[in-house]
């Protein structure tokens, strides 16, 4: 490891001091598996992220080594070694394995990935990066995307291998990259994201040289995959500062070519004039969503806080007394935020389950301040289903008016719904709400089989109980009858 001397800046020595300290609570894993690499005649080092990640004091259980063996030679050392081995990344010289060890009298469970070094690049018509073994580390690290995670640790001896400042960088907070940004974002355009996202993730600047080159090249995103551009999206969005690789996401142009309905925002005054723009005011709720979280970061209900307004361009009006309206746009944007989600390749339910809070995101608004009916409360609650917690998390969040007056009306407001939600839920299983006679029951009742008119007696039925609440069993036989009578 380097060694702190009197020229060295403070941050620089507290960062060594917990590199060694990380180190060393997993030097028994990482050094046994180094001296199986020794003696097989190879070499070992921790690398990229995870060398970072123990210079800033945060190093998990997730390890990752480069190594001159290539994927067999990996594959027989590590075999005989770890408690499970896996080869999904074999086709780009990664190979997985899984290693349960005790440390300090606690079990640890490390994922361990080991590549051997590489270097890798697009062309310009392939969707896929070509993969080529290199043969030494110096090689393998000047293709990492940024200075911060080109650095290793040879083991077992911890030699700090730096060639390109990455410790003086991560000092400074700021991401570069090891060669120059044109060269490094040409070999792997999806470096532009990385770059937003790990801005977002530790909270670092993004050098100008760095920004500079994603805005001049940003068309070269075009070149990845929707699954690449998905997952460092969704890393961004997860991370502790979405805001900050947003925006750089924005102000490169990269948005517009993988999220464009965020920067079309930008143009856009919304309904009360809170914000100079509907980008600025979705901004605030994903950081008010995310401030509600109650169990760690929730994807769904940060794409619905980012997605939530996206129907307001094409829903803009000009009012005769001079307001700007947006008309539905919960509608369009449920529509557009299925169709961008879809072309990213998300989940067919993570893409139904963002498209239905974007939907829903108004109703609460729809009923105005006034007392809620039971007939309503129990619609709201069916409407959201398993989705009602998000609901409730993104309504509040979507209030982002500077009227303390007003923001506390809406506050008591809300309070004032959950409240009859739970009342209600003591008194009825809102939850599951059926009908008071199932399918069988309204067979027996009408004499009829199976056919559609089974499924309209069921919905009529469905409906009384939403807007009348449980009734007993004879006054929904009766009430039944009474509609098979109308149809006939």
């Amino acid at each position: 490891m380097p060694n702190p001397n009197e020229d060295t800046p403070s941050a620089l020595s507290q960062a060594q001091q917990r590199a060694v300290a990380e180190l060393l609570r997993v030097a028994p894993v990482a050094d046994d598996l180094a001296r199986r690499f020794q003696a097989a005649g190879f070499s070992l080092a921790l690398v990229g992220g995870s060398v970072r990640d123990a210079l800033l004091g945060r190093l998990g259980n997730d390890l990752d080594f480069t190594t001159d063996a290539r994927p067999e030679d990996v594959l027989k050392i590590v075999r005989p070694w770890a408690d499970a081995v896996w080869e999904v990344g074999i086709a780009f010289g990664t190979v997985g394995a899984h290693k349960r060890a005790r440390v300090a009298d606690t079990d640890w469970d490390f994922q361990i990935e080991i590549t051997t070094y590489r270097s890798e690049a697009y062309d310009r018509t392939s969707r896929k990066p070509e993969v080529s073994y290199g043969h030494s580390i110096e090689e393998d690290l000047v293709r990492r995307d940024f200075t911060v995670n080109a650095m290793a640790v040879a083991l077992p001896e911890k030699e700090f291998i730096d060639p390109h400042g990455g410790l003086e960088d991560l000092a400074a907070r700021v991401l570069r990259t090891p060669g120059t940004p044109e060269d490094s974002f040409s070999d792997d355009p999806l470096r532009m994201m990385r770059a937003a996202r790990f801005a977002a993730q530790l909270d670092f600047e993004v050098a100008p040289e760095v920004i500079a080159a994603m805005t001049d090249m940003a068309e070269r995103i075009e070149i990845v995959s929707a699954e690449r551009v998905r997952d460092e999206l969704n890393k961004l969005i997860l991370s502790a500062h979405p805001r900050k690789g947003l925006t750089l996401l924005a102000t490169t142009g990269l948005a517009e070519r993988v999220l464009p309905e965020l920067p079309a925002l930008r143009l856009e005054s919304d309904e009360h004039h809170r914000h100079k723009d509907v980008y600025e005011h979705t901004l605030i709720v994903l950081e008010q969503a995310i401030a509600l979280e109650e169990e760690g970061p929730d994807l769904t209900l940060r794409l619905a806080a980012l997605l939530h307004d996206i129907g307001k361009p094409r829903t803009r009006r000009f009012e005769n007394d001079g307001r700007v309206s947006f008309h539905h746009h919960e509608v369009v944007g449920a529509k557009m935020t299925k169709k961008r989600m879809t072309a990213l390749k998300y989940s067919n339910e993570l893409v139904r389950d963002v498209s239905r809070l974007v939907e829903l995101h108004l109703r609460f608004h729809g009923y105005g301040t006034g007392e809620w009916t039971d007939s309503a409360v129990r619609r709201y609650v069916r409407d959201a289903g398993p989705l009602l917690s998000r609901l409730h998390k993104l309504t509040r969040s979507d209030c982002t008016t500077r009227n303390k007056r007003k923001a506390a009306a809406l506050s008591r407001a809300y309070d004032g719904l959950e409240e009859r939600i739970a009342q209600l839920q003591q008194q009825e299983q809102l939850d599951s709400i059926r009908p008071d006679l199932d399918g069988n029951q309204i067979m027996e009742i009408l004499g009829v089989g199976p056919s559609p008119v089974v499924g309209k007696a069921y919905q009529h039925m469905l409906e009384l109980r939403l807007e009348n609440g449980p009734m007993e069993h004879d006054a929904a036989v009766a009430a039944l009858k009474e509609w098979w009578s109308e149809q006939n």
